[in-house]
């Protein structure tokens, strides 16, 4: 019979448990899962630092973009101003000329203004009838022109007497030539015009709204110069203008007899 021996029944009875090696397996484990964690995060922070760089980058590069360099930058030059050419007066404060577009006005003065970096001299014009101030500088002068003289105011009443000369060309290119004249600013065109669209105490006549606008504008200025020139009153230069073109004779003829029935009236 074999001996038995304790030391060894003792020893595979009391055997160290294989669960501390387990546990042992498992912490090492976890200690690697959260070694792989924390590089990860650090990678994902890396990640996000870089971004913010890029984005910041980008940034100042639109922001140098806009801004001009020290380099470049040019700096602000004082220009003196200019003077235009001046050329000599023709006409004083107080002197009444023809414009073209506006008709007769009166020069109330010469001043020097400056318009885009030159000095002009120019004439300060009032047109009473536009209720405006037109500023004109000395150097275009030629455009306008002196008031008409008795001689030519004579001949133009002659050319309001005589018969129209109405042409059978379509309204609308009539209507232009009329403008022409008009803004012309002489004096016989005007008369012309005033002449071939006058229709007289005819009542029975049919005018459009054009024709009577342009006839209106015309009547204006050449009354208004008319006025100036002769040196009389509105009443009586619209009464010289009415004879020549024989309107308004009805009105003007009942006044004289009105007149002397008053005469006779009186007591003696």
């Amino acid at each position: 019979m074999k001996k038995i021996n304790l030391k060894n029944i003792l020893k595979k009875t009391f055997k160290k448990s294989p669960r501390k090696k387990v546990k042992k397996s498992k912490s090492k484990k976890t200690k690697k899962k959260v070694v792989h964690k924390l590089a990860k995060n650090k990678v994902f922070k890396k990640k996000t630092i870089l971004k913010k760089i890029d984005k910041n980058a980008k940034i100042e590069k639109k922001i140098n973009n806009l801004r001009i360099t020290r380099n470049n930058e040019q700096k602000p030059e004082i220009k003196k101003i200019k003077k235009q050419e001046t050329a000599k007066k023709e006409y004083k404060p107080k002197d009444y000329i023809v414009y073209p577009k506006h008709g007769v006005g009166q020069i109330l003065s010469v001043s020097s203004k400056t318009i885009g970096e030159i000095e002009v001299q120019c004439y300060e014009i009032k047109f009473e009838k536009d209720k405006a101030i037109g500023l004109l500088p000395i150097n275009k002068q030629s455009n306008l022109r002196s008031l008409s003289t008795i001689n030519q105011v004579n001949k133009s009443i002659s050319i309001l007497k005589s018969k129209p000369k109405i042409k059978r060309s379509m309204w609308s290119r009539r209507a232009q030539e009329y403008e022409q004249k008009i803004t012309s600013g002489k004096i016989y065109e005007l008369a012309e015009v005033v002449r071939d669209l006058n229709k007289g105490d005819d009542i029975m006549v049919d005018q459009s709204y054009s024709e009577r606008q342009l006839f209106e504008k015309a009547y204006e200025r050449i009354l208004f110069e008319f006025q100036v020139v002769l040196n009389l009153s509105r009443e009586e230069t619209q009464k010289k203008l009415d004879k020549a073109l024989k309107r308004n004779l009805e009105a003007q003829s009942i006044k004289p007899v009105i007149k002397q029935e008053e005469i006779i009236n009186t007591p003696k």
